[in-house]
């Protein structure tokens, strides 16, 4: 996938997350979904640069906590070896994806991959949690 194309993906999962439920917007962009999905489960590395692409392009509330329990969550979740290594190097240069990382929860992922998840994040402004 070209950067380009990934860009393009990025912004449009975004605004699919954006727009109002059941709207004609939501409707049209409800392929991403389906992309994302296979991203993840057979292009997991793609997943990790479209995850990256979206917390680059939008560091709201509301898409860190769809994109935190869903894509980054799964990806854990299903290819947790194949990146934690990645995850743990992002997390430590990039304060924003340790905070996004805060919004993963256990799922069936590893128990070593939790707990290196777990020793990564930034849990500040999550489930309560004081961002001071």
């Amino acid at each position: 996938m070209k950067a380009i194309e990934l860009r393009t993906l990025a912004e449009c999962w975004i605004a699919y997350w954006q727009a109002e439920k059941s709207s004609p917007d939501k409707e049209a962009l409800s392929w991403v979904f389906d992309r994302e999905w296979d991203l993840v489960r057979n292009e997991p590395l793609l997943a990790w640069s479209m995850i990256l692409e979206i917390l680059k392009l939008d560091t709201s509330n509301k898409i860190q906590e769809v994109l935190s329990a869903g894509p980054l969550e799964d990806l854990l979740d299903k290819h947790g070896y194949l990146v934690i290594e990645l995850v743990e190097a992002e997390a430590k240069k990039n304060p924003k994806f340790a905070q996004l990382l805060g919004g993963v929860w256990e799922s069936s992922m590893a128990e070593e991959i939790w707990a290196r998840v777990q020793a990564a994040w930034d849990r500040r402004g999550w489930d309560g949690v004081p961002v001071e």
